[in-house]
C-alpha cells in the first residue's frame, strides 16, 4: 500500500500533467455532505486525516491542511507535519493562505462539483491578488491517482413510512409548490441528501452512519417531481411508495435535466448546491434564484409524530446507555477493557435495543484521548480504560423512529478534585442552558454564553459549539439552527419543534476531557402573564450523570433540584426497560444528591 507521502507526490505529478500548479481537496462530496461515502473520502486518502471537517491545498512545494478547533490535536496525530502545514480555521482560510503562498501566475485547480459558488468567487479574488487563477477541472486529479478508489454505493433505497414521518411526501411537495408560487419560481433544485430523504420520505445506506441515498431532485411548480438515482437502487416497493407524480431518472441525467431548464426561473440553495450546478444553469440560460432550500426549516421543525418517535428512540437509547454504564462500572476498574472494546460493547447494547446503525462513529476516549474533541480510536491509539482516569463516550444511534446523540463522562475509580471541580463547572453550564426560558426571536448565539459562563468565570473555555440540530432518522448534525458563539446557524431564530444538542465541555490536553451532552426539544414556555411568546427546552435524553464527579456544594439549590428531577425522570423512563443488577445500578445512579 502506498504511503501518504507517496500519494502526495503522485498527486503533484498528476497536477503537472494537467498543467496545474496546485489543487484544493475538500472533505465533502458532490452533495456538500458533512459525512460522505467511502468513494468521496479524498482528503482521508491523501492525508490520513479522519475527522469530519477539513480541507487541504497542494502546491508544488507547499501543502497545508485546514481544520477547526475540534481537530487541533487529532490532525497532528494523523497527518505528517513534515509534509503538511497545520492551519486553523476560522483564524485563516484557504483563500487567505493561497493569497500568500500561491506562486505568481499559478493555475490552482478545483473541482466545481465539490465547492460552493461563494467559495469559488472568494478564492478566485484572493488568487487574483497574486496574479494567479482558479481553474475548474473536468476530472478530479485525486481520482486519477487513487488506484483502489471505492465505487459509490449501489444499495437499495428504503421507504420511510408516514407512520414515522407524520406527513406524506405528496403533502411536503405540495407545501414546497406553494412556496415556489409565492417566490415566483418554476423549479427547485434539491441536492442536500437529507433534504431529498426528508422530502420524498426515503432513506438509504449509501453513507455510513447517515441513512441517506445518493440522489438529486427537481421539484417543479406545476406539480411534477424528478428523482435522479441509479436505477439499480430502486425496487417495486420504493417505486410504489413514491407514486406516479415522481419521475425516476438515472443520476447521470441530472446535468442534462438542468440544461433543459433554460428560460425558467430556478431556486438553488447557494450554501447546499455546488458551483457546477450554478454554472450549468447559467449556461442553459436559466434565471437562477439563490435562496435557501425550502425543505430546510420544515425538516428542522419536528411534527407531533416525529417528536413522539424521537422520544421513543431516546428512551430505547437511554436503556442501551444505562446497560453500558452499568457494564463500565464493573469492567472499567479492572483494566481489562480498551476504548475499542468499550465502544464495541456499547454498539451491541444499541443493536439489542433496535438501532439499525450508529449515528456517527463513537468517540470513546480514555484519559488524555478524551481531550481530543472528535477522537476516533484506532489500533494505533487504542488506550486501556483504567483506574484514576476519566472516560468520555460521545455516541448515538439511528433508530427508525429517530436519531440520538449523547455524551457522558465517567470517573474510572476515584477522580481527582480538579476533575470533579471542572466537571461541575460544565454541569452548571449544561443546567443553565437546559433551564433557560427565552423570547421568540432568540438566536443560538444569544444562548451560548449560558453554557460557558461558569468556565469563563475561572478563565476556562472550550473550542467547539454548544449545540447543533438533530434529524429524525437522518443527519445527526442538522441545520439550520445551532448554538455557538459565531458561525453558520448561530443567528437562526429558535423555533418550537427544533431539536438541539446541549453539550458544553472542558478539555485538558494530555490529561482528560469532560463533556455532558443531552438532546433538547424547543417547546412553548408556560410563563403566566408573559407579554409575548416565550420558549424553553425539554430534555429528551435520559441517562445518569456520574454523581461521583459532582461537587454538590458548588451547585445552587435550584441546580441540585434539576439534577434530582432529571435522575427521577431517567429512572421512570429507563427503569422499566432494565432488570436485575442493571436496574439496581440505575436506581443507585439516579438516587437524589
Amino acid at each position: 500500500m502506498s504511503t501518504h507521502e507517496d500519494r502526495l507526490k503522485a498527486l503533484r505529478d498528476q497536477l503537472a500533467r494537467q498543467s496545474l500548479d496546485g489543487f484544493v481537496v475538500p472533505l465533502t462530496d458532490e452533495y456538500l455532505s458533512e459525512y460522505v461515502g467511502a468513494y468521496a473520502q479524498r482528503l482521508a486518502w491523501l492525508t490520513g486525516f479522519l475527522g469530519s471537517a477539513g480541507s487541504a491545498v497542494v502546491l508544488p512545494e507547499d501543502a497545508a491542511i485546514f481544520v477547526d478547533g475540534r481537530y487541533t490535536l487529532q490532525v497532528r496525530d494523523q497527518v505528517d507535519g513534515r509534509q503538511w502545514q497545520y492551519q486553523s480555521v476560522p483564524q485563516t482560510s484557504i483563500a487567505a493562505w493561497l493569497s500568500e503562498h500561491a506562486p505568481a501566475g499559478a493555475r490552482i485547480g478545483y473541482d466545481p462539483w465539490l465547492h460552493t459558488r461563494r467559495w469559488v468567487q472568494d478564492a478566485g479574488k484572493a488568487l487574483a491578488k497574486r496574479g494567479a487563477t482558479l481553474v475548474p477541472v473536468s476530472a478530479n486529479p485525486v481520482d486519477a491517482v487513487w488506484d483502489d478508489q471505492p465505487e459509490p454505493s449501489k444499495a437499495r433505497l428504503i421507504a420511510q413510512a408516514d407512520a414515522y414521518t407524520g406527513k406524506s411526501s405528496a403533502a411536503k411537495r405540495a407545501e414546497m409548490i406553494d412556496w415556489m408560487k409565492d417566490e415566483d419560481v418554476d423549479a427547485t433544485v434539491l441536492t442536500a441528501l437529507d433534504s431529498i430523504a426528508w422530502t420524498f420520505n426515503i432513506r438509504g445506506t449509501d453513507v455510513a452512519r447517515t441513512p441517506v441515498a445518493l440522489a438529486y431532485a427537481l421539484v417543479h411548480a406545476d406539480g411534477r417531481a424528478e428523482l435522479f438515482v441509479a436505477p439499480e437502487k430502486i425496487d417495486a416497493d420504493v417505486q410504489a411508495h413514491l407514486g406516479n407524480a415522481v419521475t425516476l431518472r438515472d443520476r447521470s441525467e441530472f446535468t442534462q435535466a438542468l440544461m433543459a431548464l433554460g428560460g425558467r426561473t430556478v431556486a438553488v440553495d447557494p450554501d447546499r448546491a455546488v458551483a457546477a450546478i450554478f454554472e450549468t444553469l447559467d449556461k442553459a440560460g436559466a434565471s437562477v434564484r439563490a435562496v435557501r432550500d425550502p425543505s430546510i426549516l420544515p425538516k428542522a421543525i419536528k411534527n407531533e409524530v416525529e417528536i413522539a418517535g424521537q422520544k421513543k428512540a431516546q428512551a430505547l437509547d437511554g436503556a442501551a446507555m444505562a446497560k453500558f454504564l452499568h457494564w463500565l462500572s464493573i469492567e472499567g476498574p479492572t483494566g481489562r477493557q480498551t476504548e475499542i472494546s468499550a465502544s464495541d460493547q456499547l454498539q451491541r447494547y444499541r443493536e439489542e435495543m433496535g438501532a439499525v446503525d450508529l449515528s456517527f462513529d463513537t468517540i470513546s476516549g480514555s484519559g488524555p484521548n478524551g481531550a481530543i474533541v472528535h477522537y476516533k480510536a484506532s489500533e494505533a491509539t487504542n488506550r486501556p480504560v483504567e483506574p484514576g482516569t476519566l472516560f468520555l463516550v460521545d455516541s448515538g444511534g439511528q433508530y427508525r423512529e429517530g436519531t440520538t446523540d449523547i455524551t457522558r463522562t465517567m470517573a474510572i475509580g476515584t477522580p481527582t478534585e480538579e476533575m470533579r471541580h471542572n466537571f461541575t463547572l460544565v454541569l452548571k453550564g449544561h443546567i443553565a442552558l437546559a433551564s433557560v426560558k427565552f423570547p421568540a426571536g432568540t438566536r443560538g448565539n444569544q444562548l451560548d454564553v449560558l453554557a460557558r459562563q461558569f468556565l469563563w468565570a475561572e478563565g476556562l473555555d472550550y473550542a467547539h459549539g454548544t449545540g447543533h440540530g438533530v434529524g429524525s432518522f437522518l443527519s445527526v448534525h442538522e441545520g439550520p439552527q445551532r448554538i455557538g458563539t459565531f458561525g453558520a446557524g448561530t443567528d437562526e431564530p429558535i423555533l418550537p419543534g427544533m431539536i438541539f444538542s446541549n453539550e458544553p465541555g472542558y478539555y485538558v490536553t494530555g490529561a482528560y476531557g469532560i463533556r455532558i451532552e443531552n438532546l433538547v426539544l424547543v417547546v412553548d414556555a408556560d410563563i403566566p402573564g408573559a407579554e409575548k411568546p416565550f420558549y424553553g427546552f425539554e430534555t429528551l435524553s435520559h441517562t445518569p450523570i456520574d454523581r461521583s464527579l459532582i461537587v454538590t456544594e458548588m451547585l445552587t439549590p435550584a441546580e441540585r433540584q434539576w439534577v434530582d428531577d432529571y435522575h427521577a425522570r431517567t429512572l421512570a423512563i429507563i427503569g422499566p426497560q432494565l432488570e436485575g443488577e442493571a436496574k439496581a445500578w440505575l436506581e443507585r445512579a439516579c438516587a437524589p444528591l
